[in-house]
């Protein structure tokens, strides 16, 4: 601390008081640690003199480490290691950085990026790192042709500090300890490094105490360097040893033992709204228990901090989305020069013997200089191969032509006329051929468009170049003979039609396949005039690809601009390393150096790879004049220069270095001077040039008089140019960049600087700009778009008040930067790598450059590294994807990645969205082997990338979230509601079904076999009716997986069969009357008769499903659950069943020696029961219905004999059910309305029930459908589950089963029964697809019913079809409800959930006034009916609850009725239609669970729409699911692709979460297909997913800690 040294007593007053203030604002969280340490320090600055005059000097050259640099340095390892690996530097010099790309080599940039790094070493980063199976990925071999990587040595500069000694860093604890997939041999969490740690580490807090909340609205100071910094300041490590996770007691560590969550905690009724969260959390969110994995701890720490940008006011979007804007920071540099003037570059001297057009020079120097070289190219190995005098140029270039326009095609109709496109295809390694088509395609007038050789239909671009030859409108390619050999070829040997591509005529243009022209025929070489001579092709921002057309004249002109700015004379040398195609390469090497008769030596890029030095020896044996080059040849020349002692370069008068518009190009240039000077390099002859495709050649520096000054360099502060202003950089040395001038203007030029975006108006002079150049030797237009040339060729710059400044047209140039001292032209960016972050502009190349200078070179694989940036939730986020090294271990790229997350918040503040790591050689390249950025940004977007490692900081870097909602207190009574909805003419939102009428007319019931209701209050009454009635009336038939009818029960058998099972409870002594009995049985009649038996017997039935054989550990603990909740005296199950709850393995799950009473019902004696049980009245209860909720509540519910008599009768006049019918039902019949349906409907209305267990399905999918058509069955019972499985696994095979003869018209209803909201797409896709059957479009509907009411809804034979609205879902979240259009944006459909039943009720009320809500308002759905149930079944008569839920009162409107509570928020509408009595029908939708609800930043999300986006996200997704934690927002997603799918959906999730419902993921976890467990019933249990998440027992393909 600053303060050491100095007695605070003796400080003055005032001072004291300003010490005070500071610790009391640290005490409430208004300001961070790091901003109290330096407004403490700058607080006691004045007295620390005497103390700092003793301490010595930081131990950094020529840097300190920002404004900390005040208070006394700390000694540590940042500093001597910093200063170690500056000596080894200086003793290996240059073979160190092998593995950068070093058009970003700086090193004053490494130092800085080092220094800013140094600065996060004291709050240590403890990143949760990302958990991985360790078979998920398989590196890809890496090819050898890729440029040269002395790599044996790129170590040793990556030493970092914190290699130093046995100690781990937080990164690889966390994996060892708490993950059992790490490499550490030790997967426990009794951890014991930390003891060898030497003092100098930095030393944080203690973990043994929970690190302290973050306050409620988190400060934001501006003071901090980095906005990560104090981000990982929470979590850090005692030196002291004793490491252990956070929060877990430190006993626990003592035992080394992982306190994990029991997979079945016993959870009972608890109030609704109240999450399971928030039983085991404190006041601040952290839970007391131990269950929370280490990891989402970390990042929960790392996400208790402020962001950058302070909370400013928001605006209202026209989504009528509140999005924060920032708010323009007053401190933002704004631009203080007057108006630029234009630049005007010298006069274009004329000199006589200028040429009247191109061809007319080689018309000239072919007749008089035939025997003059003109190009020598060289083979593979550096050697000249071959050389092409002026002579032999003229007479090939004459020949092609003479064949061009002659001899293609028939005598009378010739192919090619002058004006055509004509592509021309050669390869980098052959020059020679490439001149000769160029200047045979100039001579016969027609426009060569040059372009890459295609390699394979997937190249990357490829489809792009198909756009730009679809523009140029090119039918004919030139190609030599070797490279149509090479071209990819169908099978039947023709040339492949490549992706986008439009037919192409392939012409060889080899010498022995022209034809000599007649004595006659002479080209015609016109003056130079605006027609257009060669397109050049160009790649934008967006990857389109356009041509650049260049008239003969702007051709000329800029050949004489640059002779007269290089000085070129006739005769001289040049040495030519660029692509000859275009830029640079085309206008010296091919163009200019015809016009001067210079002798060109081309080195291609394949000779570069094998000998990088081979252009310097071409220069030294040639005596060359002139290079042209790139930042990249200096480099590889400058690594290899040891191999090379006699080499001179003293013959150079001008080194032009193409790329030397990028900012990075100083410290290349600067370095090869280093070493190249002994070799007779003279500094003045280096000379950066500015050049783009449509300008040309924007300006470039002439070379100097030998021992002249060399022009100074510009040092700016970078968050001055993110502004879009030049500051000269004079505090942090960390964020400056330094650029060098490209020279002046080019002769017979005017230059300005004009605002990027918007008008081009002219900027000021201290304001960065795009470049705009006037010149007749600059581009014309895009050839073929004259849409997108007017805004680039035809731009007039206007000045402030928005006037034109003259009538001439400038070219944009795509280039930024400036106007320096002296006219120089100083170029600080590209348009194309510009990147417009919340308002600030950021450039690719200068981030490439800072991760590149992150020390562990040994991630990044040859320095391949792309900067891009993606448009999510109204705002460029950039991307950073780099290709990791094959050696790289996992935790070493971690380790850099979270690095360079820190140094780009450091020296740029700008935080980064996704970090991604692919393997080595997968990105797309271009044809000179970079990254192709366009299509590598495809890729991520469409989920094709495959990183191997990945992190995403949507928390750091989306800093215009919504403002979090503020609940509103409720001023206004429920009353004031009602009137203000009557007032404004909404009706109360109510409906109720049709009534349930007592007695019938006689005749009916003789007539249909009824039996007459008041007598039978009871179901056991109906059956012995019945038995008596109609005895042999079938009830019951049970299907197999084959379709066979395996059981069957009559009316007589049933009853018999009941009796057995009521004398056998009947006769065990210790099971009375009133006692619950639990039946364990398989879906069949056996449950129906034990049912039934039950109640003959006056025991109390609780139907329970049978733990599944093959999985006894997860199924037992539930049905013992149920039995000892349910306090059950007997079980009643089958001889199999009996044998399994007894056996070894059940004793493993549970205590089988506390079974109850335990009765195997296969084989009872034929006996009856002495009496059949009659119980007193009607409401006593009939049977217990248990469920688990998706919540993972286990609950059980009474229902009533009256209850289960109104149901049934409700259920018969909604279905019209009577004993003529048949219906068949495939679903569980445990609980709900499936149990009522299979057990229960028959015996009361008498229809025959056809009963298939939906688990034989899996073994015969067409059985359930087979069934329907085979019995010609009209109504059907089926649940989602049943429903999906058909889709998925029948949807491809109508055909099949149509040719098998299924039918489906027979089919009136076919109800899907859920306790959720409708699954529209599902229901909509199963009647699209079997529509084919025959299947009406009208059969499908949905049941809906809860706990407290197992029938709602449910769709009849009456009733209006159901009906669809779109409801805004920005509104649902806020819990309101907005009608929109079809196809609105952001639009949910939900569908009506089923005609309300007869004697049903329901009412829409504020859950939280508990008043009445009007029409089309969202509100808990509340409802009436004789059916519900009485009260829950718990443990504790826990009467409140079930007051609260089942009889509570409206607290308005009509106290009277009792209502019970669904706990499902849903609402009514009035619909046109008309309903069975000619009323206007009311539809109710119900939206979905309360308690399923998640509450984020204060609004209301369903999970189900959370999970409909991430499940469009990306193909490979199949099933997903969300829950909360901690409020951070987990999404689980089942990966149903190959395993290295897996990485590419962390970003697709993150995005689709952002962007639809604006809200961060926390945590992404893709896990195997069928690891999200769903219910029978179909739902998802994300409780229970939650749970195993949490106690680490999901085994995920990959788990990311979104950041």
């Amino acid at each position: 601390m600053a303060e050491r040294g100095v007695d605070v007593s003796a400080l003055p007053q005032e001072i004291r008081e300003q010490l005070a203030e500071l610790d009391l604002e640290l005490s409430e969280g208004d300001i961070t640690q790091k901003g109290y340490e330096k407004k403490r320090a700058k607080v006691l600055a004045p007295y620390l003199t005497q103390t700092q005059n003793l301490a010595p000097p930081p131990a950094y050259d020529a840097q300190s480490p920002g404004p900390s640099s005040a208070s006394a340095p700390e000694p540590g390892p940042s500093n001597s290691s910093s200063s170690s690996s500056r000596h080894r530097r200086t003793r290996r010099p240059h073979r160190s950085s092998g593995t950068r790309d070093e058009r970003y080599r700086s090193d004053i940039h490494t130092e800085a990026v080092q220094a800013a790094l140094a600065k996060h070493k004291e709050e240590k980063m403890a990143l949760p790192m990302p958990t991985k199976r360790r078979s998920a990925y398989v590196q890809s071999p890496v090819d050898n042709c890729t440029p040269p990587d002395s790599s044996s040595s790129s170590d040793d500069e990556a030493v970092s500090s914190e290699s130093t000694g046995p100690q781990q860093s937080p990164d690889t604890w966390i994996n060892s300890s708490l993950h059992g997939s790490s490499t550490s041999s030790s997967a426990s969490s009794t951890l014991s490094h930390g003891e060898s740690r030497p003092t100098q580490a930095p030393q944080p807090q203690s973990q043994q105490a929970p690190p302290p909340a973050a306050p409620a609205h988190p400060p934001h100071s501006h003071s901090q360097p980095s906005a990560l910094a104090e981000a990982f300041a929470q979590a850090r490590i005692d030196p002291a040893g004793g490491v252990g996770p956070p929060d877990v007691p430190s006993q626990a560590q003592a035992r080394g033992s992982r306190v994990d969550l029991p997979p079945n905690a016993v959870v009972r009724g608890m109030s609704r709204g109240q999450s399971r969260s928030s039983m085991m959390e404190t006041a601040d969110g952290v839970p007391v228990s131990s269950r929370v994995s280490t990891k989402i701890q970390q990042l929960l720490n790392t996400l208790k901090r402020p962001k950058r940008p302070p909370l400013s006011e928001f605006f209202t979007d026209d989504q009528e989305e509140i999005v924060e804007v920032p708010q323009a920071d007053p401190n933002t540099p704004k631009p203080e020069g007057r108006q630029i003037i234009p630049v005007k570059g010298e006069p274009l001297g004329v000199v006589s013997n200028w040429p009247p057009a191109l061809q007319a020079a080689l018309t000239r120097w072919g007749a008089t200089q035939g025997k003059s070289p003109a190009l020598t190219a060289l083979d593979i190995t550096g050697k000249p191969l071959y050389t092409l005098t002026y002579g032999k140029l003229w007479s090939r270039s004459v020949k092609l032509a003479y064949t061009l326009l002659n001899k293609l095609g028939t005598k009378n109709e010739q192919i090619l006329k002058p004006g055509d496109r004509v592509a021309l295809v050669y390869p980098n390694s052959d020059p020679g051929m490439f001149w000769v088509a160029f200047y045979g395609c100039l001579l016969a007038e027609v426009i060569p468009v040059p372009i890459e050789v295609p390699l394979s239909r997937k190249d990357a671009g490829s489809s792009q170049v198909g756009f730009l030859l679809g523009s140029c409108g090119v039918g004919l390619a030139l190609t030599s003979e070797i490279c149509l050999k090479g071209l990819p070829k169908t099978p039947t040997g023709e040339i492949l039609q490549f992706k986008g591509w439009p037919r192409l005529k392939w012409v060889v243009t080899d010498s022995k396949y022209l034809t000599k022209p007649s004595k006659d025929w002479q080209p015609h070489i016109p003056t130079a005039n605006t027609d257009t001579a060669y397109i050049e092709y160009k790649a934008s921002k967006e990857g389109t690809v356009m041509g650049v057309a260049v008239s003969k004249v702007a051709m000329l002109t800029h050949c004489q601009a640059l002779s007269q700015a290089c000085n070129y004379c006739e005769g001289e040398t040049l040495v030519n390393v660029l692509d000859f195609k275009k830029d640079m390469g085309l206008w010296h090497g091919v163009l200019t150096s015809v016009m001067n008769r210079i002798h060109t030596i081309s080195v291609p890029y394949a000779v570069m790879k094998a000998c990088p030095l081979s252009w310097v020896q071409r220069v030294h044996i040639h005596k060359a004049r002139v290079a042209l080059v790139k930042c990249r040849d200096l480099h590889w020349a400058m690594m290899a220069h040891r191999d090379q002692r006699e080499t001179s370069l003293a013959s150079l008068r001008m080194l032009i270095v193409a790329d030397g518009a990028n900012p990075w190009s100083v410290s290349s240039c600067d370095a090869f001077l280093n070493v190249f000077q002994a070799h007779g390099l003279k500094p003045e002859v280096i000379c950066p040039c500015a050049t783009s495709p449509e300008a040309m050649t924007v300006a470039i520096r002439r070379p100097g008089v030998p021992g002249a000054p060399l022009p100074a360099r510009a040092i700016l502060s970078m968050t001055g140019l993110s502004h879009g202003v030049i500051r000269v950089n004079t505090e942090d040395k960390n964020s400056a960049l330094t650029v060098q001038d490209v020279g002046h203007v080019m002769p017979g030029a005017l230059m300005c600087i004009v605002k990027p975006d918007g008008p081009p108006m002219l900027c000021k002079t201290d304001e960065i700009g795009e470049i705009v150049v006037n010149s007749r030797a600059g581009g014309n237009m895009y050839y073929g778009l004259h849409g997108v040339t007017k805004n680039t060729f035809e731009v007039i710059p206007v000045n402030a008040s928005g006037t034109p400044i003259g009538e001439i047209p400038f070219v944009r140039s795509g280039l930024l930067g400036f106007v320096g001292p002296g006219s120089l032209i100083f170029v600080v960016g590209k348009n194309e790598g510009l990147l417009m972050v919340s308002g600030r502009r950021h450039n690719a190349d200068d981030l490439v450059a800072t991760a590149l200078a992150v020390e562990p070179v040994k991630t990044v694989y040859r320095g391949r590294i792309a900067v891009f940036s993606v448009t999510v939730f109204y705002d460029e986020r950039i991307v950073i994807v780099a290709e990791q090294r094959p050696d790289a271990s996992e935790e070493d790229s971690f380790q850099w990645m979270s690095r360079v997350l820190q140094a780009i918040d450091s020296i740029h503040q700008v935080g980064l969205y996704c970090l991604a790591l692919v393997p080595a050689n997968t990105l797309p390249k271009t044809p000179l082997g970079g990254i192709h950025i366009s299509d590598t940004k495809q890729l991520f977007l469409e989920g094709a990338l495959h990183p191997c490692n990945i992190l995403m900081c949507p928390h750091t870097c989306v800093t215009n979230m919504p403002k979090p909602r503020q609940k509103q207190p409720v001023g206004v009574g429920p009353a004031s509601i009602m009137v203000g909805n009557l007032v404004a003419g909404k009706r109360i939102a109510q409906a109720a079904g049709r009534d349930l009428g007592l007695i019938e007319d006689q005749d009916l019931v003789r007539k249909l076999c009824m039996w007459p209701t008041m007598m039978h209050q009871f179901l056991t009454e109906a059956l012995q009716w019945r038995a008596q009635t109609d005895p042999d009336h079938t009830l019951f038939v049970l299907l197999n997986a084959k379709g066979v009818a395996v059981c069957t029960a009559t009316c007589v058998q049933l009853h018999k069969r009941s009796e057995k099972i009521a004398a056998a409870l009947m006769e065990r002594s210790g099971i009375n009357i009133g006692e619950n009995v639990v039946l364990l049985y398989p879906p069949g009649i056996d449950l129906i008769a034990a049912f039934y038996g039950c109640l003959y017997a006056g025991c109390i039935p609780v139907t329970v499903r049978p733990p599944h054989p093959q999985n006894l550990s997860a199924t037992l603990p539930t049905v013992r659950m149920i039995i000892d909740v349910s306090k059950a005296a007997c079980i009643l199950t089958t001889q199999v069943l009996t044998k399994i709850l007894r056996s070894k393995e059940a004793a493993a799950t549970v205590n089988i020696k506390t079974w109850p009473i335990i009765i195997d019902t296969d084989d009872l004696p034929r006996k009856r029961p002495p009496t059949i049980y009659k119980p007193p009245n009607a409401e006593m209860i009939a049977y217990l219905d248990f469920s688990v909720s998706t919540t993972g509540m286990l609950t059980g519910v009474k229902i009533s004999h009256a209850a289960v008599s109104a149901l049934c009768r409700s259920i018969k006049l909604q279905c019209e059910l009577y004993s003529s019918r048949q219906i068949t039902i495939c679903l569980d019949p445990y609980c709900g309305l499936g149990f009522v349906l299979w057990c229960l409907a028959s015996v009361y209305s008498g229809h025959q029930s056809i009963l298939i267990p939906p688990l034989e399905l899996e073994s015969s999918l067409t059985l359930w459908l087979g069934t329907l058509s085979q019995y010609r069955i009209r109504d059907t019972f089926c649940s989602y589950s049943v429903m999906e499985l058909c889709t998925k696994g029948l949807g491809g095979q109508t055909d099949m089963l149509k040719a098998r003869g299924v039918n489906l018209s027979c089919v009136r209803s076919c109800v899907v029964v859920a306790e959720e909201r409708p699954r529209l797409a599902l229901t909509h896709s199963f009647s699209k697809l079997f529509k084919d059957l025959g299947l009406s479009m009208r059969a499908v509907s949905t049941a809906f019913g809860s706990r407290v009411n197992l029938a709602i809804c449910l769709q009849g034979t009456t009733g209006p079809d159901p009906s669809t609205v779109y409801v805004d879902l920005k509104s649902l979240r806020h819990d309101r409800v907005r009608l929109v259009e079809r196809g609105a944006p952001q639009s949910l459909p939900l569908v009506e959930s089923g005609t309300i039943l007869p004697g049903v009720r329901v009412i829409i009320v504020n859950p939280e006034t508990r008043g009445p809500l009007g029409d089309s308002h969202l509100g808990e759905i509340w409802v009436n009916s004789p059916h519900n149930a009485t009260g829950y079944y718990t443990i504790y008569g826990e009467e409140n609850l079930q007051a609260d839920h089942f009889n509570t009162k409206l607290s308005f409107g009509d106290p009277q009725t009792l209502w019970a509570r669904t706990g499902y928020l849903g609402f009514v509408k009035r619909t046109e239609l008309t309903d069975s009595s000619g009323d206007r029908h009311d539809a109710l939708f119900v939206v979905g669970s309360l308690d399923e609800t998640l509450e984020l930043r204060g609004l209301r999300y369903h999970p189900i729409d959370i999970e409909t986006s991430v499940s469009r996200a990306h193909r490979s997704i199949g099933e997903s699911a969300v829950f909360t934690w901690t409020n951070l927002l987990v999404v689980v997603a089942e990966l149903c692709g190959s395993e290295q799918d897996a990485l590419d959906l962390v970003p697709l999730v993150t995005n689709v979460v952002l962007e639809e419902h604006h809200l961060i993921v926390g945590v992404v976890v893709i896990v195997d297909p069928g690891v999200i467990p769903i219910n029978s019933r179909g739902e998802k249990q994300r409780m229970h997913l939650r749970d195993s998440f949490l106690a680490d027992q999901l085994d995920p393909i990959y788990v990311a800690y979104n950041m």
